[in-house]
């Protein structure tokens, strides 16, 4: 039987519960795959759910002692966030009322140019 799995053509899987590899105990997990691709919910959170929640769970307690230590809060995150959309608001608004002066400035030389060298283009 090791010798079929080096003659298999290329892209044939493994029947369904053997080893691909030939190894021995092979066994996807009830409800990870079927036919042989993981499920739906298997692949968009990257894991089995429990094992997505472990790490969750553990991540977030990792990432909340380091804020402790740093003195931050979820309030002053969104206070922070809050603040900065803001300003980058308003920034956009002041470069968009710059922009138009300079747009108005700039049609003030650029038209009558334009018109001018219409005129003197119908003339030929």
């Amino acid at each position: 039987m090791s010798e079929q799995r080096f003659h298999r053509p290329f892209g044939e899987q493994a029947p369904r519960g053997q080893d691909p590899y030939g190894q021995g105990g092979y066994d996807p997990g009830p409800g990870a795959y079927r036919g042989g691709r993981p499920s739906g919910l298997h692949r968009f959170l990257g894991g089995s759910p429990g094992a997505v929640l472990v790490r969750l769970v553990f991540l977030s307690l990792l990432v909340g002692a380091g804020m402790a230590m740093l003195g931050v809060t979820p309030g002053l995150l969104f206070a922070q966030a809050y603040e900065t959309i803001h300003s980058l608001i308003a920034l956009g608004f002041d470069t968009f009322h710059d922009a138009g002066r300079w747009f108005v400035a700039g049609a003030v030389v650029v038209v009558p140019l334009w018109l001018l060298s219409r005129l003197f283009a119908r003339g030929r």
